[in-house]
C-alpha cells in the first residue's frame, strides 16, 4: 500500500492523488464552507502568484473574465445553462486540442495539465459571485450551473466513441485523471494524471488487437463530489459500453502500481477545500457495500511488459481489521476473509475511493466477469534536484518536464498492453 503517503504525506512525495447517481446520504466533511457567493478556498488560491503565472504563460488567463463578459449578457436561466455548458466543453476541448499540438500552445508546454485547473476555478469563482440582471437566480440554481460547469469543463458529458472504424469497430477505452492536489504545500504541482486524459482524449491507438479509440475525462479531488455521486453519474452510462477501462492518480515516487484491491474506507486527508472525511465510503444502497473491490485489469501482464522507464508493481497490499477483530493490520497480501477495510492497495484518499467506486459499479452492473478495469498509480511527477523548493522555485524546469511527458507515454503503454492482452484472452 502506499504507505504514510496518502494519510500525512511525506516530505519526498505526495500522497496519492485521488487521489452516486442516486442521491446518496453521507456523512458531512468536516471543515469550513463557503458562504454563497463567497470564493471557496480552492478558489482562493488564484489570487497567489503562481497560479496567475501558469494561467499566463499557458494562455489561460484570458478565460475567466470572458466567461463573466459572457454571464454578464445573460437573461435568463435557461440561456444561462446553455452558456456554462457550451463554455465548460470550449474550455476543456481548448486544452484538450493544446495538449494534442493543436491550437495555441502559450509559454509552458503543451503537455502541462496546470492550466486547464487554474482556468476552471476561474470561471467557477465568477459563476459563484454573479448577479444576474432582469432575473432572479436561487442558491440551487446558481448550484446547477456550477455542477454543469464542472462536468463539461472535465470531458464528463462529451465521451464519444464512433461506430466503426473503416467498417470495423474499434475497441472503446476509457480513461479518468485527477486534478492538482497538496497545493497548501506547493501550489506549482501538476498532476500527471490529468496530464494523461488531455493527452489521450479522443486519439486513436494501434494495437495488435486492432485500433483502439481512447475517450478520457477528469475528477476534482474533494470529498463532497464523491459523496454526492460524481464518479457514479459519470460512468454508470459509458461502463456498459466499453472494452477496457482504467481510472489513474498519482501515487508514489519513482514506480506504478497496479492495484490489486480497493477499500470500502475514507481516512480524513484533508481535500482541495482543507475538508477531512472518515468512515465507510457512501455509496447508495450501503447495506450491499462489499468492504473491499477487485481489479480485473490483467496486472500480469502490465508488470511484465517493457511499458517505460519506470518499473510497474502489481501493488497486493492492504490494511483491514481481522473478523473479529478491533486493531488494523497490514497484509501484503490483500484482505482476509470478512475483514474490515482500513485502506485500498491505493490507501485511503480519493484515488483509492475512485477505484472502489468504478470497480463497484462495473460489478453491480453484472459486468465484472467480463469488463477489465481498476486503478493505476503513476510515478508522482517531481521537480528537477534545484528546483524542489516552493518559495523560490520556477513553476517548471526540464526534469519536471521530461518526467511528466515519460508518464503519459507510460500509461498510454500500459493501457495499449491490457488492451492486447485481455484480446488473447478472448
Amino acid at each position: 500500500m502506499l504507505a504514510g503517503a496518502l494519510t500525512a504525506p511525506a516530505a519526498a512525495a505526495a500522497p496519492s492523488s485521488p487521489d452516486p447517481s442516486a442521491a446518496v446520504a453521507a456523512p458531512g466533511p468536516s471543515g469550513p464552507s463557503a458562504a454563497p457567493g463567497a470564493p471557496t478556498v480552492e478558489e482562493l488560491r488564484l489570487d497567489r502568484a503562481v497560479p496567475r503565472e501558469i494561467l499566463r504563460r499557458g494562455g489561460f488567463d484570458g478565460v475567466a473574465p470572458a466567461f463573466a463578459r459572457a454571464l454578464d449578457r445573460v437573461r435568463s436561466y435557461d440561456r444561462a445553462e446553455r452558456l456554462v455548458v457550451r463554455e465548460g466543453q470550449a474550455l476543456w476541448r481548448r486544452a484538450v486540442d493544446r495538449a494534442q499540438g493543436r491550437g495555441p500552445g502559450g509559454a509552458l508546454s503543451r503537455g502541462d495539465d496546470r492550466p486547464l485547473y487554474w482556468a476552471r476555478l476561474g470561471m467557477t469563482r465568477e459563476l459563484r459571485a454573479w448577479q444576474p440582471a432582469g432575473f432572479e437566480l436561487g442558491e440551487r440554481q446558481r448550484e446547477r450551473l456550477l455542477g454543469k460547469l464542472e462536468r463539461a469543463s472535465r470531458g464528463q458529458d462529451t465521451v464519444t466513441y464512433p461506430k466503426a472504424h473503416h467498417g470495423k469497430r474499434m475497441k472503446r477505452v476509457l480513461v479518468t485523471g485527477f486534478d492538482p492536489f497538496t497545493l497548501d504545500r506547493d501550489i506549482r504541482i501538476g498532476n500527471p494524471s490529468g496530464a494523461t486524459a488531455l493527452a489521450l482524449d479522443g486519439t486513436v491507438v494501434r494495437t495488435a488487437a486492432g485500433p483502439v479509440r481512447i475517450e478520457t475525462a477528469t475528477f476534482p479531488v474533494r470529498w463532497t463530489d464523491f459523496a454526492e455521486g460524481a464518479v457514479e453519474r459519470a460512468l454508470r452510462r459509458q461502463l456498459p459500453r466499453v472494452d477496457l477501462f482504467t481510472t489513474v492518480s498519482q501515487g508514489r515516487v519513482g514506480k506504478f502500481d497496479i492495484e490489486r484491491t480497493n477499500g470500502a474506507w475514507r481516512g480524513g486527508f484533508g481535500d482541495n477545500e482543507n475538508l477531512s472525511s472518515t468512515g465507510t465510503v457512501p455509496v447508495a444502497d450501503p447495506a450491499s457495500q462489499p468492504q473491499w473491490t477487485t481489479t480485473t485489469l490483467p496486472y500480469k501482464d502490465l508488470v511484465a511488459a517493457p511499458t517505460g522507464r519506470f518499473p510497474v508493481y502489481d501493488n497486493t497490499a492492504v490494511t483491514e481489521i481481522p473478523a473479529g477483530g478491533t486493531a488494523p493490520v497490514d497484509r501484503p497480501d490483500g484482505p482476509t476473509p470478512g475483514s474490515t477495510a482500513r485502506k485500498g492497495g491505493g490507501g485511503d484518499y480519493l484515488s483509492n475511493e475512485i477505484a472502489y467506486r468504478a470497480t463497484l459499479l462495473r460489478d453491480r452492473l453484472g459486468l465484472h466477469d467480463r469488463l477489465p478495469g481498476g486503478h493505476v498509480h503513476t510515478p508522482v511527477l517531481q521537480f528537477g534536484a534545484g528546483n524542489t523548493d516552493p518559495a523560490t522555485g520556477t513553476v517548471t524546469d526540464p526534469e519536471f518536464e521530461r518526467n511528466r511527458s515519460d508518464i503519459v507515454a507510460q500509461v498510454r503503454r500500459i493501457v495499449t498492453t491490457a488492451v492486447e492482452a485481455t484480446a488473447k484472452r478472448g
